[in-house]
């Protein structure tokens, strides 16, 4: 709840760090990788060629990254893996050129009914199985709110069965 707190109260703070998302995903792939191996799962990161410079906060990117990796290897599925994509996107429908990074795993997936709210405080699909591994149902509100901050955005697509994408598009940093 602090963490949320002090993220909501910095939420309208201007950005003026340049932050290189590429270094932000190694890190992040690299200091959960041990988490990765004991579940199982294998986690792989594509960055693609060329710098993907960011107007942001580093470490609440960090934060950003590393609760949507966690989530996908500890809501995944055990022996399966955490995908994690950053590609350049063009300006198009009233959006920015900027950079979309895709965390996605081979979980159980989420019903559809469950996808509009995961952003929510508290919310959680599956109380017990959140309880059990650790979660409090803050994490995707804290990704939301720093997201607001630094003007991107979240999208969440999901097939139950077929596992889970959380995308996450952030305008680059002008020249």
């Amino acid at each position: 709840l602090l963490s949320l707190s002090r993220v909501e109260m910095r939420e309208y703070l201007p950005l003026s760090d340049e932050v290189e998302l590429g270094v932000v995903l190694t890190e992040v792939a690299q200091t959960l990788e041990p988490l990765a191996k004991r579940a199982g799962v294998a986690l792989t990161l594509s960055r693609g060629d060329g710098e993907a410079v960011v107007r942001g906060d580093r470490d609440e990117l960090l934060q950003v990254f590393q609760n949507l990796v966690q989530n996908a290897v500890k809501y995944g599925r055990s022996g399966g893996k955490v995908d994690i994509h950053l590609t350049r996107e063009a300006a198009a429908s009233g959006r920015p050129e900027g950079f979309k990074v895709d965390v996605a795993d081979n979980g159980p997936g989420i019903a559809p009914q469950h996808l509009p709210r995961l952003t929510e405080r508290f919310y959680r699909v599956n109380v017990a199985a959140s309880r059990e591994k650790g979660g409090t149902g803050l994490g995707l509100a804290i990704v939301k709110h720093i997201l607001n901050r630094h003007r991107g955005e979240l999208a969440i697509t999901s097939k139950l069965g077929n596992g889970s994408t959380f995308s996450v598009f952030l305008p680059a940093a002008p020249d």
